[in-house]
């Protein structure tokens, strides 16, 4: 149980660096223009393929990863 509450704020910190990682490598397709209504259909909806799609899954695999974390930490 002391290893655990030792090595937690490590893991949690490698967690939110490659979270971070990742929510920053995702290209998202509005700009400027879409913001006042340019342009605003033909950007937001797209279907993700490729290394979009993987980052995208990852992200939400690394997001639940650091919640559990964060949920253990404070069980502990």
């Amino acid at each position: 149980m002391a290893l655990l509450h030792s090595m937690l704020p490590m893991i949690q910190v490698v967690i939110s660096a490659l979270l971070i990682a990742a929510i920053l490598m995702q290209r998202t397709g509005a700009s400027l223009g879409g913001a006042f209504g340019a342009d605003n259909f033909s950007s937001g909806f797209h279907t993700r393929r490729g290394m979009e799609k993987t980052l995208f899954y990852a992200s939400i695999i690394l997001a639940i990863l650091f919640a559990l974390s964060a949920l253990a930490n404070l069980v502990y």
